[in-house]
């Protein structure tokens, strides 16, 4: 993977660098202390992985991450774990605490190098995802997905006909973008739902999802998310509220 690294501390920017060059597959093409200077740089050689400081003069990183090509993915690395939340905000990959120990630096790549990994692999479009479960890649059509749960890391798949989900190794901003938004929402912090899996929603924005048994679930719309499912009820049903 190709990297980045944006941090205005010379200290910090060696430090990474050295954890860069002695990690497999892991190509740098430039560390820079200027955040404005970086962002030139980053749109024209485009890499896949930045490794990006939060608290930075002129451009913060937030700041910053907001202006990225989509291709390039972010690690954040920072002194202040209060800014953990809103990292995924802009669908971070990963969020680094300083000091950065070099096996929590491996840990992050490693899930990158899977993201990336996921997305390269050949699917048949809006129809199929692979996901990595127990060390293996496997192929799920979407019309199968009845609903994903979110832990953490890790998310879970419940699929038609099987008794258990599919745990893998992934963040709930990351499912989000894989699915396709015409076919799945997401109606909370920890569930996204496949639209055409719901059996009813009552009057207190509960979804049932799924048919009675081993994968049926309810599932509360919050507030956060409450607008945008309003919205798609009222184009299924014009006149709903």
């Amino acid at each position: 993977m190709t990297c980045m690294i944006v941090d205005d501390e010379p200290l910090a920017v060696k430090l990474l660098e050295s954890f860069v060059t002695k990690t497999p597959d892991l190509e740098l093409l430039g560390s820079f202390t200027d955040s404005v200077e970086a962002i030139n740089a980053i749109r024209e050689q485009r890499p896949q992985l930045l490794f990006l400081d939060i608290q930075m003069p002129d451009l913060n990183g937030m700041e910053l991450a907001h202006m990225l090509p989509t291709e390039t993915k972010v690690i954040f690395t920072t002194a202040f774990k209060e800014y953990a939340f809103e990292s995924y905000e802009v669908s971070a990959l990963d969020f680094l605490l300083k000091p950065i120990r070099y096996n929590k630096f491996l840990a992050a790549v490693e899930k990158a190098r899977e993201w990336f990994t996921v997305y390269s692999l050949p699917s048949t479009v809006n129809s199929t995802i692979f996901l990595k479960v127990d060390g293996e890649y496997r192929q799920v059509a979407l019309s199968q997905i009845v609903y994903v749960c979110g832990m953490k890391d890790y998310v879970m798949f419940y699929l038609d006909g099987e008794r258990k989900p599919l745990i893998t190794y992934l963040r709930m901003k990351v499912v989000e973008e894989m699915l396709p938004s015409e076919q799945f929402m997401r109606v909370h912090r920890s569930y996204i739902v496949a639209l055409d899996k719901i059996r009813k929603i009552d009057r207190n924005d509960c979804i049932y999802i799924g048919e009675e048994g081993t994968s049926a679930e309810i599932i509360r719309v919050t507030e956060a998310y409450r607008e945008t499912f309003q919205q798609y009820l009222q184009s299924k049903f014009p006149g709903a509220k």
